[in-house]
């Protein structure tokens, strides 16, 4: 079973998703970190070196590969669902989970942080809060539509594992 985590940034999929991956009892893989140790480059140089649009096809055919791999917990990109059918790929691939996080603590989270993310870096300082807020509600039109949402604050691995077990065996009845 192929499990993707979906999330805004900082929701906390790459914290998260190592205790799910455990209590499934399955590998882990971060999306993010698999593009930079393919590519030899962080994903903010190859944002600036060469722009969105390339990175989300590279995205989306890295995303391809997983999605055919072995049993494993993916944590996705906060972007990678809103691109490229991928949440559809990744919804006909595997279960979904969404790890929402509420607004105040994601704009905690992410305060300060614009050089770390490139989404970020064209929000300006003075609007950060309003071009966050636009941006999130945005993404959730896609988030949404996982199959399975959970309240990402503290999680608990081995519920959302048994969600997912629920899950998994409901979408493999026939109808």
């Amino acid at each position: 079973m192929i499990v993707f985590l979906l999330g805004y940034m900082g929701s906390g999929k790459s914290t998260f998703g190592p205790k799910l991956a455990d209590a499934l009892d399955i590998p882990f893989a971060d999306l993010d970190d698999e593009f930079e140790a393919r590519h030899k480059i962080s994903i903010q140089d190859f944002f600036s070196k060469y722009g969105e649009k390339l990175f989300r096809d590279i995205e989306h055919r890295l995303l391809a590969e997983e999605a055919i791999s072995a049993d494993k917990v993916i944590a996705t990109g906060g972007g990678t669902p809103c691109f490229s059918g991928n949440m559809e790929l990744m919804n006909k691939s595997g279960i979904t989970v969404y790890l929402k996080v509420p607004f105040e603590v994601l704009m905690s989270r992410l305060t300060g942080s614009h050089r770390k993310r490139p989404m970020l870096m064209a929000f300006s300082e003075d609007d950060f809060e309003r071009q966050l807020l636009e941006h999130l509600l945005f993404r959730e039109t896609f988030y949404n539509q996982a199959n399975i949402i959970i309240d990402g604050l503290n999680p608990d691995p081995r519920e959302v594992a048994r969600l997912i077990r629920q899950t998994a065996f409901k979408l493999s009845m026939p109808e």
